[in-house]
């Protein structure tokens, strides 16, 4: 088994709660709507982020109803957060199965996200923590303007290592960072405990972020159901293209690869020769490098902390994160 199998394995009775709450809160008497969320149901990914939650409180305590509602809370918005996306990405597929906006179009979709979103708010509001409430709010507020920000960017061909990071801390961090947040709050935990734990989720979040773009710079990409490519296709410029051209020396092919970053739209010749720049010119080296730096960061975090099997448990975690090949 891989360390996440073991891991998700270890925490399988967290895991039947969750999905057994978040199931019950997205009942609904519509038969369109329960089919479109049974086969949401169906494919619902690795669940990294309620398992985050929920390791985070395990470390101060048992896993308790209002740690799964937090968790069921995550697991709601951060499922939102992808069928708007695919609708503004015009996305068809993800995980290898049709979109909810490909099978029955953007109008559903949007409605279904909606549907989503707020039964996310109906989970946070039934742990009865305003905290709770707050923190799912601001991730949503998050979320949105993530997505925002990285169109302004395309459209304005802003292209620094800077605005990638604060992207992807909105984002992908910002769900982890939550996630932890809200682990802690539930287990009734507030203090320095929580900020460590915090930090840690924001390395393992950006992490998460940099593999899947290292993935499109290479063969792994086929792995998480998307050509090669995809992300220059949609005029999103990631860390392996960026390090790259910080890299490289001055020349005519470094002036040709911004010049067609600068146009309105890249054609499919030109992918191919920006994705060779990069990978010629140590983008995914560099791009690895960043995440081992990452890593450090996240070990010290959690340095303070007590030794325990969920210390442990999220320091391997990050390690799969980081190796991972899908």
């Amino acid at each position: 088994m891989t360390i996440l199998e073991t891991f998700q394995h270890r925490h399988a009775d967290d895991l039947a709660l969750l999905n057994e709450r978040i199931a019950l809160q997205l009942a609904s008497s519509n038969p369109m709507m329960s089919s479109i969320v049974g086969a949401q149901l169906r494919t619902k990914g690795k669940q990294l982020r309620p398992l985050l939650l929920m390791v985070c409180a395990r470390m101060f305590g048992p896993v308790t109803e209002k740690v799964v509602e937090a968790a069921a809370a995550v697991e709601l918005l951060h499922n939102a957060s992808l069928i708007h996306d695919d609708v503004v990405d015009n996305a068809f597929t993800r995980r290898g199965k049709p979109t909810v906006n490909a099978v029955w179009d953007n109008h559903i979709a949007v409605l279904v996200g909606d549907f989503f979103t707020s039964s996310a708010m109906q989970e946070a509001i039934a742990t009865g923590d305003i905290r709770i409430v707050e923190s799912l709010c601001s991730l949503g507020r998050h979320l949105s303007l993530g997505e925002i920000d990285q169109i302004f960017n395309a459209r304005e061909h802003s292209i620094s290592k800077a605005n990638y990071m604060a992207i992807i801390d909105y984002k992908t961090a910002s769900l982890f960072v939550s996630s932890a947040r809200m682990g802690c709050l539930a287990a009734g935990v507030d203090d320095w405990r929580m900020t460590a734990l915090e930090e840690y989720a924001r390395a393992f979040g950006r992490c998460f972020q940099i593999r899947d773009d290292i993935f499109d710079y290479s063969a792994g990409s086929a792995a998480l159901g998307k050509p090669t490519g995809n992300d220059l296709r949609e005029g999103k410029i990631t860390l392996p293209l960026l390090a790259a051209l910080e890299a490289a020396p001055e020349s005519a092919e470094r002036s040709r690869v911004v010049e067609i970053l600068d146009g309105d739209s890249i054609a499919d010749g030109d992918i191919a020769m920006v994705m060779d720049f990069a990978r010629r010119n140590g983008g995914i080296e560099l791009a690895q490098a960043e995440m081992e730096n990452l890593r450090g960061r996240a070990v010290e975090a959690l340095a303070p902390l007590d030794d325990s099997e969920q210390k442990r448990e999220l320091i391997d975690l990050l390690g799969f994160i980081i190796d991972r090949t899908y």
